[in-house]
């Protein structure tokens, strides 16, 4: 898992750019990571807290489980918007990223996590409310390791 994932591990602060979804106005963000491999090397952990204007935004905790073969993942995302995960959003490392699909009766959500040359990584959120036929923008960040 440390193979694939290690450019996630660490503490980060990120500067983001939230659009203006049915959710709420758009605008920018700032954001700190902490992300850890736990139980046993079986398990990622991410702690994410957002400031907008200087105030306590969105808060998450996500746990990303790996399959047998470290090529498949399971995310498992919970945040202080109270959505609570009916089941696991699938992934796969397709070489150059990690990608995730989260869908539930809102709809359907793209996490999409890129390892940078200079040691950041990116986030980018998109959503889909028919199917994947369409996708909107949802937030976008990157992340420079500060620990």
């Amino acid at each position: 898992m440390q193979d694939t994932l290690g450019f996630l591990i660490g503490r980060w602060s990120g500067e983001e750019q939230i659009a203006t979804t049915r959710w709420g106005q758009g605008g920018p963000a700032t954001a700190e990571v902490d992300a850890r491999i736990e139980l046993g090397g079986k398990s990622l952990v991410i702690d994410y807290r957002e400031q907008r204007d200087g105030k306590p935004a969105l808060q998450a905790h996500a746990v990303i489980a790996a399959g047998p073969e470290h090529d498949r993942f399971e995310l498992f995302w919970f945040d202080s918007y109270g959505f609570v995960p009916s089941a696991p959003a699938p992934g796969h490392w397709d070489g150059k990223r990690l990608v995730f699909l989260r869908s539930s009766p809102r709809g359907q959500t793209r996490h999409v996590y890129t390892p940078n040359d200079d040691g950041s990584y990116t986030l980018a959120l998109e959503s889909s409310f028919d199917g994947g036929v369409q996708w909107e923008a949802v937030m976008s960040g990157t992340y420079r390791r500060i620990a």
